[in-house]
């Protein structure tokens, strides 16, 4: 056997150790440099190294997305929390540098940025660059909802969610979408089989695990921690906003099961009905939220909206739902403000109220409000002639957005189990001939109203 010359190996051995120091030289010029913003070490008034890496890299970013017009505004729901208890210190001297890294070096895995779709060309140029500078990134797309309702497009992808990742920090850039009910949407983040699920902690991404809605924003550029960033004007409503923000979408492909099943009734009755109960929805819609009443689709309008992404043509009125505590004596004279007069109210702010008002023709708004036990919400109904008192059962709920004919409104998130409590498990299987005293699933008699306040629970005009 041939013996190895020790010269040999030891001059092998300090080439490989050179080309490495070479490597690292090269790494260190590139990317970690002064020149290239990457220094990781520690930030004016930061308490550690690692927070010198979060600000770096968020510099990174701004410089990249800055450099080919990309306009992205600040969504991190952590970063504009303590933002906003410093606001007024922020705009007002907005030139003035920082004296210590206090909001983009707090610890975190990633900050979270938004985009708005329409302002992108989604350009191959941005993450060449991207690439140069040392980041590395994914994009996550999925089927536009947008297109669901038409056959030719539907199943269209487009891009939902970037990530960028340098050293130990992420950007978590979120595409938002016009809808056509004035709003602005995100997608969820839905992680396909050939993605690497430990490129960064998916789980703890603040945006994604579900779509969301909100108005759409006016941004406003502030000096952050000696960095120029756009965030949304108005902080405190931005940040409800957000923790209200769940979208759920109209369920497509079941509404075109059910009409296979059931045709949908295209008569020129069925046509104006729509048109005039959508009109109403519209005008009921504004008037709410102009008060600044929260309110959702129930009864049939709800039913309409989960079974088939439509009005119910043979309904004949539009049902809306609205806990008690969010009642305002001002709803009345708005409703009749907005040209729509009192038809009857029921009940009274203490037990089952009811409003109904006279909207085109024969069509009709109807809105109930909630009340809340230990272990159910329920709303009420009374029968004008004999004072007769009803009560419907609906499990606890909570309120999520969606659009509906062309309008950003809220129903219940637990959509199925609020329809089975009015409807029945047979809720797919249309009715026409519906009696509101004992159709309903979850209807049971509450007694009478005492015969001296029919004058004030029982108002019919």
């Amino acid at each position: 056997m041939q013996r190895i010359n020790k010269n040999v190996v030891l001059a092998l051995l300090t080439l490989t150790s050179s080309v490495f120091l070479l490597f690292q030289l090269y790494y260190y010029k590139y990317y970690l440099s002064p020149k290239n913003g990457a220094v990781f070490s520690k930030v004016k008034g930061s308490q550690s190294g690692q927070d010198g890496i979060q600000w770096h890299v968020i510099k990174k970013f701004l410089g990249l997305v800055s450099s080919h017009n990309v306009p992205v505004y600040l969504i991190d729901p952590l970063v504009l929390g303590l933002i906003h208890k410093d606001f007024e210190q922020l705009s007002s001297s907005s030139d003035v540098m920082s004296p210590e890294c206090k909001y983009f070096c707090a610890p975190r895995d990633f900050t979270t940025f938004a985009l708005l779709a329409k302002t992108w060309k989604h350009e191959v140029s941005l993450f060449r660059a991207a690439e140069k500078m040392g980041f590395q990134w994914l994009k996550i797309q999925n089927k536009d909802p947008r297109l669901e309702g038409m056959d030719d497009l539907s199943g269209t992808e487009i891009p939902l969610h970037y990530i960028f990742k340098l050293a130990a920090h992420a950007i978590h850039l979120v595409v938002f979408y016009e809808r056509s009910g004035n709003y602005v949407w995100h997608g969820p983040l839905r992680l396909k089989q050939n993605i690497d699920r430990k490129f960064v902690p998916f789980r703890k991404l603040h945006f994604g695990r579900y779509s969301g809605a909100y108005n759409k924003p006016e941004v406003l550029l502030l000096s952050i921690d000696d960095l120029k960033v756009q965030i949304p004007k108005n902080l405190s409503q931005f940040l409800e906003e957000m923790s209200h923000s769940r979208f759920l979408e109209c369920r497509y492909r079941e509404a075109r099961a059910f009409f296979q099943l059931y045709p949908d009734d295209a008569s020129l009755d069925a046509v104006e009905f729509r048109k005039k109960a959508k009109a109403l929805l519209h005008l009921a819609a504004l008037t709410l939220n102009n008060l600044g009443v929260r309110f959702w689709l129930s009864s049939g309008t709800c039913l309409g909206w989960y079974r088939q992404c439509n009005i119910i043509p043979y309904s004949k009125d539009v049902d809306l739902g609205v806990f008690i505590q969010d009642y305002k004596s001002d709803i009345i004279p708005a409703f009749q403000k907005a040209g729509l007069p009192l038809k009857h109210k029921f009940g009274k702010v203490e037990d089952s109220l009811e409003l109904s008002f006279q909207g085109e023709d024969d069509v009709k708004l109807d809105i109930f409000f909630f009340y809340e036990d230990d272990d159910h919400i329920w709303n009420g109904g009374t029968q004008a002639k004999s004072g007769k008192k009803f009560k419907y059962l609906f499990p606890k709920f909570t309120l999520c957005w969606t659009e509906f004919v062309e309008l950003k409104v809220h129903v219940p998130c637990e959509t199925l189990r609020y329809v089975e409590a009015n409807y029945g498990k047979d809720w797919k299987v249309p009715v026409k001939m519906w009696d509101w005293k004992s159709s309903p699933s979850n209807v049971q008699y509450n007694g009478m109203w005492p015969v001296d306040e029919w004058d004030d629970v029982i108002q019919v005009y």
